[in-house]
């Protein structure tokens, strides 16, 4: 008796959290799914049933496809950015750096982070301004001015720039991660290491980097979904301009819901967006999970 009402307590206490899931997460992606499969605007009577042909559409619409190469061009530079510059600026800031520098240097570093994606690419608009932004005005300083240009209003730079901004934000942010991960390490360790001779790299190769796996995988797993889900940023900056070349998979999707009142493709478009960054963290979970049963 005792371990049946224990049981009903327990289901008491998680069906809360269990029916907030279903209505406002799981429901919503069903029902974005069905949605999926019909022809319908603002102005339908009623969604008229296609099938596929809203996926078909979108697989052909070469704008899809440049969206889609954003999006894996933005989740590459966030991998290197986030997942790797991060980690070795946060074994140099808990390595190198004197105690009370390290707490300033934290701070300093994880402003960006603090600072709203809005203000942020606004910020960014007026330094890549080619008039009077900075960066522009810092090539010509170093007489480098035959590299400067109209960072957002050309295509071959315009979501190269927006990324270079999305970076700046980031890095602090996952570099405070990783330097949470790294001061649960025993100290142990890394004493150990000093008495077998490793030096700063090798004791980096040889203890920070495997100790901080779990938390490398969370980084990869918010950084990839990141990338695949951005979308404040690129629509402050460049609105996926000039000529679509900035566009990204959110975008083209608010594009075509807001702007050419096409639901269907919208929400075929936002599938796909689920499936790629629900498949690249089921992918992630398990070779970690491998990892440590190997281990």
């Amino acid at each position: 008796m005792g371990a049946l009402l224990t049981r009903w307590r327990t289901v008491v206490w998680v069906l809360p959290a269990v029916l907030l899931l279903v209505v406002f997460v799981y429901y919503p992606i069903a029902d974005n799914l069905r949605l999926s499969l019909f022809s319908w605007n603002a102005f339908s009577p009623e969604p008229r049933f296609v099938g596929l042909d809203n996926y078909a559409e979108a697989f052909g619409d070469p704008v899809f496809w440049r969206a889609l190469l954003n999006n894996v061009a933005y989740a590459v530079v966030s991998l290197v950015c986030q997942a790797g510059v991060s980690l070795v600026l946060a074994a140099l800031l808990e390595e190198l750096v004197g105690r009370r520098l390290r707490g300033l240097l934290r701070t300093l570093y994880f402003i960006p982070a603090a600072t709203s994606i809005t203000v942020a690419g606004v910020l960014f608009s007026f330094l890549y301004n080619p008039r009077y932004g900075l960066v522009n005005a810092a090539l010509h300083a170093v007489g480098l001015g035959h590299l400067a240009r109209a960072w957002l209003g050309e295509e071959g730079s315009a979501i190269w720039s927006v990324i270079a901004m999305s970076q700046w934000q980031g890095i602090g942010y996952t570099a405070v991660l990783f330097v949470v991960a790294i001061q649960r390490i025993p100290r142990e360790f890394f004493e150990a290491a000093r008495v077998d001779g490793a030096g700063p790299v090798r004791t980096f190769f040889s203890v920070t980097l495997p100790m901080v796996r779990e938390m490398t995988t969370l980084v990869v797993i918010l950084t990839i979904s990141g990338a695949f889900l951005v979308f404040n940023e690129v629509m402050v900056m460049t609105s996926g301009g000039p000529d679509n070349s900035s566009q990204v998979l959110g975008t083209w999707l608010y594009h075509q819901a807001f702007f050419e009142d096409d639901m269907g493709y919208a929400a075929a478009v936002a599938t796909v967006v689920f499936v790629v960054t629900f498949a690249i963290a089921a992918l992630q979970l398990a070779l970690s999970r491998r990892r440590r049963e190997d281990a």
